[in-house]
Parts: C-alpha cells; structure tokens; sequence
C-alpha cells in the first residue's frame, strides 16, 4: 500500500509538471510577451525589449520554466501585468469562493442525483421513466439559461434572494450564504441530472446481482438491500461520478461566475486571457492542476478503501 501512495503521488506530480510545463510554452507561443502588456501600446520596440530582457523572457525555456518553477515552491506567483498587484495574494482570496461554489454544487446535486436514481432503480416502470426523462431534460438546459430562470424568479419575482454580489464569510455569514444560494442551485440542477443516470444504471445492475436475491431468500429487510447492500456495491462508479462533477464544476464555473459577478477563480482566468497577463494565467492554470490531481487521488485512494478486489491488486 504504501508503494502504491509514492507511485500514485509521483504520477501526480509529473502531471502537474507537465500540465504547468504545456501552459507555460502556451503562453510563449501566444504572441504577447510581458513587456508588450506591462508597458502598453504607448511603449517603443525599444522599451518593450528593455523590459523583456530584464525579466529574462529571452532565455531558453527550460531555463526560464525552471527559475519560475523554484519561485512557485517559495510561494511567490508572481506581479500581475495589469496592475501589479500580487498574484498569490489575489488567488488565495478568489480560490474559497470558487471552491465554495463548487463544493455545495458538488454536494447539493450528489444528494439530488443519488435520490433520483436510487428511487428510479428501485421503483421502475412510469416512476423510472419519469426520472429517466426529467433527467435528460435537465441535461439539456443550458447553464446560462437555468441562471437566467432562477434570477428571474428568486431575484426579481419574489425578491428573496440577491440576483448578483457575493459578500465573503467574515464580513457576514447569512449574506456569504445567500449570495451563493442562486448559483449553487443553478449549476446542481444541472449536474445531478448525470448523476442520476450514473446512480440508476449502477444501482439497476446491483439489484440484479446474485448475492441480492440471496439476501431477499433469506428475510433480509428490503431497506437494507437498498440503501446498505446494494448502495454501497453501486457506490465507487456512483464516487467517480460525484468527483468529476466537482472538477468539472471548480474548472467550468467562470460561466456561473460571470453571470452572478462572483470574484472567484473562474472570472480571473477570464480575465487574465482576454488582457494577456501571461503570469496570472499561468498560477490559474497551476491552481486548477493542482485542484484536479488532488481530486483524483482522493477518487483513487476512496475507491481502494471501499472495493477489497483493488485492494489486494
């Protein structure tokens, strides 16, 4: 086991490496070079080669990804372009509002797709079908236009609920959580829909297996068939699903974050790349790395822990 934790852990830090290494060249074949964006479009060729030079743009690559690679292991992200302010200092105050989104739309649609396909596997006929199709309709909807909807009604029908603005936890608590309120929803409503599927297929297979019909033979109360027996047989795909979920809800939010103004990660990547600020691109781009890799060995060890077969490979 323990072999098992250095291999993964060193995968995963040559996944990050190369993920880092691939924006870093990215950025160096985007046309733009620091000084172009410092200076502005009133600096001389002159200027914006001065500026360049000083900051080691023209050395070879290995060279310049190596002294950016010891900064990041002291903490230092770097300047922004733009205004100069510290990158690390700026991320660290955006990263708790993206993961914030993220994890209660992780939670939120886990615990409505996992209901949604528990009862469809477990009731069938029009009750299954019903599901089936509400789900796929859920799939359908454009996140945009499920943030619209909410808007609409919450925000501007009934007036409960902040259509955009995002308050931080320790100014007040009650207006941190209504300000995620809206966008929570919209982006679970949308991602329990696949959760739902994954949850009905692996529970519809469960159900089915040998050592179900053993436990029904033997007076084994239905309840716990369901929600502990075959639950937890259809639980790792149903684990994996979840994960994703998260990754693809921490990497994609700068949709949701746009439409509700929320500063999070998502609307400085947005940011970054449509003003070509090169070294905040490339800590986002670490950070969102980074945020995935620990995600899938978390998937990883979790999947271990519960199934006894890939335990003892």
């Amino acid at each position: 086991m323990f072999v098992f934790i250095l291999r993964r852990i060193g995968f995963a830090v040559l996944t990050l490496l190369i993920a880092t290494f691939l924006a870093f060249v990215l950025v160096h074949l985007s046309g733009s070079t620091p000084g172009g964006v410092a200076l502005g479009q009133t600096a001389t060729p002159e200027e914006v080669v001065a500026y360049n030079e000083a900051i080691g743009w023209y050395d070879p690559w290995i060279v310049q990804y190596w002294n950016w690679l010891v900064q990041v292991l002291q903490g230092n992200l770097g300047v922004s372009l733009i205004d100069g302010r510290n990158i690390a200092d700026d991320i660290s105050k955006r990263l708790p509002v993206t993961a914030a989104l993220a994890l209660f739309g992780t939670l939120f649609s886990a615990v409505l797709g996992i209901v949604m396909g528990v009862v469809a596997a477990v009731r069938g006929g029009a009750v299954d079908r019903g599901i089936t199709a509400t789900a796929g309709i859920m799939l359908s909807l454009p996140v945009f236009w499920v943030g619209v909807l909410l808007v609409y009604l919450f925000a501007v029908q009934l007036r409960i609920l902040p259509a955009t603005g995002f308050v931080p936890f320790n100014i007040n608590p009650e207006a941190w959580a209504r300000s995620l309120v809206l966008p929570v929803l919209t982006i679970a409503l949308t991602a329990a829909a696949g959760i739902a599927r994954q949850t009905r297929a692996s529970m519809s297979e469960a159900l089915t297996q040998e050592h179900m019909r053993t436990l029904r033979a033997v007076g084994t109360p239905t309840n716990r068939i369901i929600y502990v027996h075959a639950l937890r047989s259809a639980s790792l795909p149903i684990i994996a699903s979840v994960a994703v979920q998260f990754i693809i809800l921490f990497g994609g939010s700068v949709v949701i974050e746009v439409l509700f103004a929320l500063p999070g990660i998502g609307q400085a990547m947005q940011a970054a790349v449509g003003t070509a600020d090169l070294p905040f691109v490339q800590a986002l781009v670490l950070v969102a790395t980074l945020v995935v890799v620990v995600v899938n060995l978390a998937l990883e060890f979790s999947s271990r822990a519960l199934d006894p077969k890939l335990r003892a490979a």
